[in-house]
Order: structure tokens, then C-alpha cells, then sequence
């Protein structure tokens, strides 16, 4: 109990609220020197960000020790319409910090780390048509974190191996409301069962015609959700210099191997607004979303300096959402034997992101960066939900480096993600693009 406390503080720490991620549900780019290059990372030293890129790129450093104090921006723009009725997501601001330390002596490089990986998530006001007639708002947020400890050993001078082993933390609240259509819907579907006791304790769900369903559990906090898990997960990686111009890097990432998220005091109403059947029935048990995990992934890149001056990189990227995210699965349970079993279909697709980008060093002091991260859509359009829009495609990233003197240098990013709309199997139009930064101070000795 007390690492499993001692994970989840580290990690909220990193995690900027919800981390409104961008390539699905994973940021687009970790550290600002990376971002500010597409996300290519696999060949070239990035800092501690690595540990979240490629861990082997470690072993790039000079030799001593490096501490990086990160700051993240999330700004996601999201509108939902249907039927002729449109809202405004007010969950449109994020922002957090994340820190690493590594130290480098001789062949080995080792550290520890604390960064946020993803997540997503919107808020929609209870005047909106996302309120399904309860009056209610309807939330989502999910949070992911990691607290990690980098290993790398420089095999030759052209060849660095490197792994780490990551405890993460994952969190998620949720605020939904359901129709009885849609209840109606998913139970034909085989995708919803109730116990006798839930229909009875919810006054028979399917003969109210004007009842909406609603399902709350959330701890109102910025950085942690009401439903926790925490795990491990763990990255392999390589770096290989052909000759002193050309770079290869490889990585991978396992799949998580966390817990369900689960809390007790989650609430599941039904609420009449025409009050036919009495009002607002709500039962009161423990929430549990079975086996969420983060997917494995694959990299590659190669890194170019083509001149003193001049550095290019590009980077091929592979998440394998399709065998984690095939469904929402929820449970619900409470005293008297009283259980409810719902699965939301998500169907996502694998996603391939390309990532190329360039550096440009202006002056001794100053290097300036830009980059493309160019992905596709993991959500099927008929299956999106406008809690969860992880649609954004591609990017457009720009940033900096300053070095102030042998020890200290600061590194900003602004990635901008265009406008992406889809409209879902049920007639809602989802439109989301969003705009980000990173900034990170760096202190060698």
C-alpha cells in the first residue's frame, strides 16, 4: 500500500490535469527538444526525456550528471453539435510539471524520472444536449504517469543499449449521462446487463420512457482521478552510429500491466425528469474499469547532422491501440447483491505517426527547431464518443534552445495540432484541434 501511494503522488506530480494527448491518447512529442522536432527522438540526445523516447539515447551525453525541471501547456479546443444544438468543452486549459535526473559515468548511464504519458478527456456544462435532459454536467478524465528508472551501457563507441523499468499510475473520472434509448440500445446489443436487484433498485430502467441515466464518480482534482490503478511497464532501446554524420535508434514498449481501475462511493441515478416514476433513484457502490492499459509501441529513427550547423531527424512511430482499446468495460456493484455489467465499444485501429523535424544552430547560444508530426485517426468515426474525441491527426511543431553557459540551457516547444472533425454512428459531430507547449530548464554539473 504505501508504493502504491508513494506512485501515485510521484506521478500526479507529472501529469498536467488531464494529459489531453494528441497521437491517440499519447502526447505527440516528450520534451520540449523532441517536441519541438515533431517528436523525433529515436537517434539523437533529446535530455531525460528520453527516458519516455528512447532510454538508449542516454548514453549520448557527456559525461557527469543532468537535472531537467519541465513545464507543460495543454490547450484543447472541442466543440460537440447534433440535431442543431452545439457545446463548447470547458476543459480547454492544462498544465503541469515533470522532472528527470541522470548521471553518466564512463559506459553506464543511470537516473530516475517523472513524466506524465497521456490521457484525455472534456467537460460539458448540464444545459448542454451531452446532459441527456438530466440537468447534469458530463465529465471525463483520464491521467496517465510514470515514475521511471533508466539503465544504458555504451557496448562500443558506436553502439548504446538501454532499458527502463516504469512504475505507472493511471486515473480516471467519469461524469455520464445515458439516455434510455441508448441504455435501451446497448442491452439489445449484449453490451449491457443489470442483476434483478439493479432493476428493481432503479425503479425498472427500461419502462421509463422519460428517465435518463447517469454515472458519477469523480474527486474534482486536477491531478488524480477517483478511480486509481498502478503498475509497471517497461521500454527496451538502441542506439548505432554508422559514422559520425548518421545515427539509428529502436525502441520498445511494452504494454502496461495494470491493475483495474476501481473506487468505492461511485453513484449510479436514474433520474425522471417528468417525474413519473418519483424522481431521481441512486444507488451507491464501487466502480471498476477492467483492464485498462497503455499500448505497446515501436520506434524507429535515424539522425542526420548534416552540417556543423544543421541537424535532421525522422522517426517512424507504431501504437498498437487495437489491442487495448477494444472496448470500455465498466462494472458496477453494491450491497445487495445489486451489479451492473456495460461495455461501450471502441474498436480502435493501430496508429502509424511519422515524425521529422530539424535543428539549426543560429549561434553558440541559440538553436532554433521545427518539425511535422503527421499520424492517423485511431477512433472509428461510428464509434467516437464526445467524452473521449482523441481524433487529432497532425501536427505543426516550432521551438528553441538557449544556453546561458556551460551548465545551464532552457529548451521551448509550441506544437499546433489543425482542426480535426468526425461525426459519430449516433449523429454527434465532434470538432477538436488544440494548441501546446513545453519549456524545460536544464542544469549540468
Amino acid at each position: 500500500m504505501q508504493l502504491k501511494k508513494m506512485v501515485v503522488l510521484l506521478a500526479s506530480l507529472a501529469v498536467p490535469g488531464v494529459g489531453f494527448a494528441t497521437n491517440g491518447m499519447n502526447m505527440e512529442g516528450f520534451g520540449p527538444v523532441a517536441l519541438g522536432m515533431g517528436g523525433a527522438s529515436m537517434a539523437y540526445d533529446n535530455g531525460t526525456a528520453a527516458m519516455m523516447n528512447n532510454p538508449a539515447t542516454l548514453g549520448l551525453m557527456p559525461e557527469g550528471q543532468r537535472l531537467d525541471l519541465a513545464l507543460g501547456f495543454m490547450g484543447p479546443d472541442v466543440n460537440a453539435g447534433a440535431g442543431g444544438a452545439s457545446t463548447r468543452s470547458s476543459a480547454d486549459a492544462f498544465g503541469g510539471p515533470a522532472f528527470g535526473w541522470s548521471s553518466r559515468h564512463d559506459k553506464l548511464t543511470y537516473g530516475v524520472g517523472v513524466y506524465g504519458q497521456g490521457g484525455m478527456g472534456t467537460q460539458y456544462g448540464g444545459n448542454s444536449f451531452m446532459s441527456a435532459g438530466s440537468g447534469l454536467e458530463t465529465r471525463s478524465e483520464l491521467s496517465v504517469g510514470r515514475l521511471l528508472f533508466p539503465l544504458t551501457y555504451n557496448v562500443t563507441p558506436d553502439l548504446i543499449v538501454g532499458g527502463s523499468f516504469d512504475l505507472v499510475w493511471a486515473g480516471l473520472d467519469l461524469k455520464m449521462a445515458m439516455s434510455t434509448a441508448q441504455m435501451a440500445a446497448m442491452s439489445a446489443a449484449g453490451n449491457l446487463s443489470l442483476s434483478p436487484n439493479a432493476m428493481a433498485g432503479l425503479g425498472g430502467y427500461f419502462g421509463c420512457g422519460t428517465c435518463q441515466g447517469y454515472f458519477d464518480f469523480s474527486d474534482g482534482s486536477p491531478f488524480t482521478g477517483k478511480a486509481q490503478a498502478t503498475g509497471y511497464a517497461g521500454k527496451l532501446g538502441l542506439v548505432y552510429r554508422l559514422n559520425p554524420q548518421v545515427s539509428l535508434g529502436a525502441s520498445y514498449h511494452s504494454v502496461t500491466q495494470l491493475g483495474d481501475l476501481e473506487t468505492d462511493g461511485a453513484k449510479v441515478s436514474l433520474i425522471d425528469n417528468a417525474n413519473v416514476s418519483g424522481g431521481t433513484t441512486t444507488l451507491t457502490g464501487k466502480i471498476r474499469v477492467i483492464n485498462f492499459q497503455w499500448p505497446e509501441t515501436y520506434g524507429l529513427g535515424v539522425a542526420y547532422q548534416a552540417s556543423d550547423k544543421l541537424m535532421l531527424a525522422m522517426d517512424y512511430k507504431r501504437i498498437n491501440w487495437s489491442k487495448v482499446m477494444k472496448d470500455f468495460h465498466m462494472t458496477f456493484s453494491s450491497a445487495g447483491d445489486v451489479s451492473l455489467d456495460m461495455r461501450l465499444p471502441q474498436n480502435w485501429v493501430d496508429q502509424d505517426v511519422f515524425m521529422a523535424g530539424l535543428s539549426y544552430q543560429a549561434s553558440a547560444a541559440l538553436v532554433l527547431r521545427a518539425g511535422v508530426n503527421i499520424a492517423n485517426n485511431p477512433v472509428p468515426d461510428a464509434f467516437m464518443h464526445p467524452l473521449f474525441p482523441a481524433i487529432i491527426k497532425n501536427h505543426l511543431m516550432a521551438g528553441f534552445g538557449y544556453r546561458f553557459s556551460k551548465a545551464s540551457t532552457i529548451d521551448f516547444a509550441y506544437s499546433h495540432a489543425p482542426e480535426v472533425s468526425v461525426t459519430d454512428g449516433s449523429g454527434v459531430t465532434v470538432s477538436h484541434g488544440q494548441n501546446n507547449m513545453q519549456f524545460i530548464y536544464s542544469y549540468r554539473y
